[in-house]
């Protein structure tokens, strides 16, 4: 869109290089966090929580965008490097202004989302930017679990597909998140993902026909 082109360069050069680094660093440095002995964990100190922003520990704002994805060491290692992939990614094809803006508009959004509702989370943000880079980069192939390769394409079609389902199981604080952690990628690839999604209905409805 031109006022997003418009709005990148007012930002000139007043934007994060390499942004996606510095936020895998920080998740990376939550996860040791969380194997000291503090009296707290580096979880619990640093989530999203409405009530204790508004008692005074506003950073609560602002750090759930550095928690690592749960789960097993190895995932939290491949997700952090998939994370950093698409975010370079993104950044090389967009400029690092264009990537400032669309992660600061899913984080204000997450954010939004917070204080409305006081559920905040930044994975529907680190999932709405692998739709985009599937989006920009459908035919690119990614090497799941370092090892078996999968056209990103595919990645980001069976996340779509687990957006949908946590939209129907979970609560509405949760849809509301996915809702509002999708509106970047619709300003900033909405054309394109209209566009893929017609080429895909296209595609299936002529095998269809040819059988």
């Amino acid at each position: 869109m031109k006022w997003l082109d418009t709005l990148g360069r007012k930002m000139g050069r007043r934007y994060i290089r390499d942004l996606m680094k510095y936020l895998v660093l920080a998740m990376a440095g939550v996860f040791i966090l969380e194997y000291l002995p503090l009296e707290k964990s580096a979880w619990d100190l640093l989530c999203f929580d409405r009530e204790a922003i508004f008692r005074g520990e506003v950073w609560r704002a602002v750090t759930f965008l550095f928690l690592p994805p749960s789960g097993h060491i190895a995932w939290i290692v491949i997700s952090l490097y998939f994370y950093y992939f698409l975010g370079t990614g993104l950044e090389t094809h967009w400029g690092g202004a264009q990537f400032n803006l669309y992660y600061m508009a899913g984080a204000l959004c997450a954010m939004a989302g917070g204080f409305i509702t006081g559920y905040a989370t930044n994975e529907y943000l680190n999932l709405s930017l692998l739709m985009a880079f599937a989006v920009i980069y459908p035919e690119v192939p990614f090497n799941l679990f370092f090892y078996i390769p999968v056209k990103v394409k595919w990645i980001g079609l069976a996340t779509g597909a687990y957006l949908v389902y946590q939209i129907i199981v979970v609560s509405w604080p949760g849809r509301l998140a996915i809702g509002l952690a999708l509106i970047p990628l619709l300003l900033f690839c909405g054309d394109k993902l209209w566009f893929r999604m017609v080429l895909i209905f296209r595609r299936v409805r002529r095998r269809l026909n040819m059988h």
